[in-house]
């Protein structure tokens, strides 16, 4: 008989005693204390957690001593967070490197539904796989699991289906670091919250997904201020909006789902303010009918506070969001709130896949051809990494990418047609949200472009490009690395961002110094050709 899970965990906060809920975020523990910051910005700025998904990197705290996103890690009996880094520095106590290294047939980095798709569609063949992702469990932001929340039909199944095959090896709560291969031996620097590894691979499927485009406007940075993904995010991790009035404001249907999640969690959605103008939403009424379960979807999730051809101008609070300033048509209103959720659309998750040279489609999404492999030979990709389409297409996708990895290309065409039927539904979309010039103008000359080295707006008018912001204001230095500005300076003034040449994220000293020279298991293929059969052993 299993032992009965206490009705509360003790952790402790800044040294003070708390009680949460099992399975809770380090960031819902966060928020449930006012004013709810997570760290304090460069320029004395309280911040937390926006984008809820281990993008933003604003939910950095020292967890027993060691330096995790409290949006990523679930709180555990007797945890120990400290939010004043400096004063918590001593604490830290590193592990040191055992020298592990591993080796697959077949790497999927993102559990969601294109990487538990594709390794359910590789499974049979009996290759090794190893699947990767940073969050505690899978199934990607859609399918997030958290206290109360209630996993869809196809979330169970393809999780329990993921328990069954031996040969398949899930690696949750691990991200990937950065690059660590050596000519003709692939590999990737993992990293988990006790130690990093090398991971050698036969080929690779990047199922990376995407993250929300954050715009920066006047007080976007204010703790309460969060993306819709984001707010999604937390309430599933726990974070208590029972009781508070929410504004969702952006464009596209995420804006919908996230004021759907605040309703079920106990909040008061006050507004939904949709950039789009109606004769747009109309036109995508309309072309609904092409897919009656998405139409019978939007009709669930319409609330009556919906207004189209609004946005946001400006948030405001002391400390703390405490106003929404909206504009619709020539008017405006001042709304009290307590969090603000913003979703100005999804961005393709590019950077490992540019690291390891894959070219970019036409969507700044990676190429791939009819099979989803990408420019660079035995690396595929599927999901929102190639362009943002949703559940169906990316699971469309992952199952190609699986088959095609395995070498069963028969199987994998016979895919083709769903494929291009969630194709088109994902280009129907991007037609009718794109944004309008009004909120690509919302920022002020003293509005913070980088959140993390707190860059304005004013020290990038001199600028000309990405690289040259980077050289003389630091902007994309920080600890998120030109996540959340790069793709903010792409939207407002057209920069290129570039991806990192080796670590992808702030790494610890430990996992760089267990690199070593690679060894018996760095033999893995990297050609075009299936690795041979070699199931992980009992």
């Amino acid at each position: 008989m299993r032992p009965t899970p206490p009705a509360r965990l003790r952790i402790q906060l800044d040294g003070q005693p708390l009680s949460v809920a099992p399975g809770s975020s380090v960031a819902a523990a966060l928020a449930a204390r006012a004013p709810g910051n997570s760290r304090i910005s460069v320029t004395g700025e309280k911040r937390a957690a926006v984008c809820g998904m281990g993008v933003c990197h604003e939910c950095r705290v020292l967890i027993d001593g060691h330096l995790r996103l409290a949006c990523q890690t679930p709180c555990q009996q007797g945890m120990r967070i400290d939010t004043v880094l400096d004063r918590a520095l001593h604490a830290a106590t590193a592990n040191p490197p055992d020298g592990h290294h591993s080796a697959c047939d077949l790497l999927i980095i993102g559990a969601g539904p294109a990487g538990m798709a594709a390794a359910l569609a590789a499974a049979p063949s009996g290759r090794a796989i190893v699947v990767v992702d940073d969050n505690p469990a899978p199934g990607g932001q859609i399918w997030r699991d958290g206290p109360g929340v209630k996993l869809p039909g196809p979330a169970k199944r393809q999780r329990e289906q993921l328990a069954r095959h031996s040969n398949i090896r899930l690696l949750c709560g691990t991200r990937v670091a950065g690059l660590a291969g050596q000519p003709g031996s692939p590999a990737l620097l993992l990293e988990d919250a006790h130690q990093g590894w090398v991971q050698h691979y036969g080929s690779l499927i990047l199922c990376t997904g995407a993250r929300e485009l954050l715009l920066p406007f006047p007080g976007w940075t204010l703790p309460g201020v969060t993306g819709a993904g984001g707010l999604q995010a937390l309430i599933k991790g726990g974070v208590p909006v029972r009781g508070q009035r929410i504004v969702v404001a952006g464009t596209g249907p995420l804006l919908l789902a996230a004021a759907q999640s605040a309703r079920q969690a106990g909040a008061t959605v006050v507004r939904i303010a949709e950039q789009a103008g109606w004769h747009a939403l109309l036109r995508v009424s309309g072309s609904l009918t092409r897919w009656p379960g998405k139409a019978l979807q939007a009709a669930a999730l319409f609330h009556p506070q919906y207004r189209g051809a609004s946005h946001v101008l400006e948030a405001s609070g002391d400390g703390r969001l405490q106003h929404v300033r909206l504009r619709r048509g020539h008017r405006e209103e001042r709304i009290a709130c307590h969090r603000l959720a913003c979703g100005f659309g999804l961005v393709p998750n590019t950077q490992l896949g540019q690291m390891l040279g894959c070219a970019l489609n036409l969507h700044n999404g990676l190429h791939v051809n009819d099979m989803l492999q990408t420019s660079v030979p035995g690396v595929f990709a599927a999901g929102e990494c190639t362009g943002v389409g949703g559940s169906e297409r990316a699971s469309s996708q992952g199952a190609i990418a699986g088959y095609a990895a395995v070498g069963e290309l028969a199987q994998a065409t016979r895919l083709a047609p769903g494929l291009a039927r969630w194709q088109a539904f994902a280009d129907t979309l991007r037609r009718h949200f794109s944004l309008g010039e009004p909120v690509l103008a919302l920022a002020r000359p003293d509005t913070l472009i980088c959140r993390c080295e707190d860059v304005p707006q004013s020290a990038l008018a001199g600028c000309d490009g990405w690289i040259d912001a980077k050289l003389h204001t630091r902007c994309g230095m920080g600890a998120c690395q030109g996540r959340v500005c790069g793709a903010a300076t792409q939207a407002l003034y057209g920069w290129q961002p570039m991806p990192s040449r080796h670590l992808l994220a702030p790494t610890r000293i430990d996992t760089l110094a267990g690199i070593g020279p690679p060894d018996a298991h760095a033999d893995a293929p990297h050609d075009n050709t299936p690795p041979p059969r070699s199931g992980f052993p009992e």
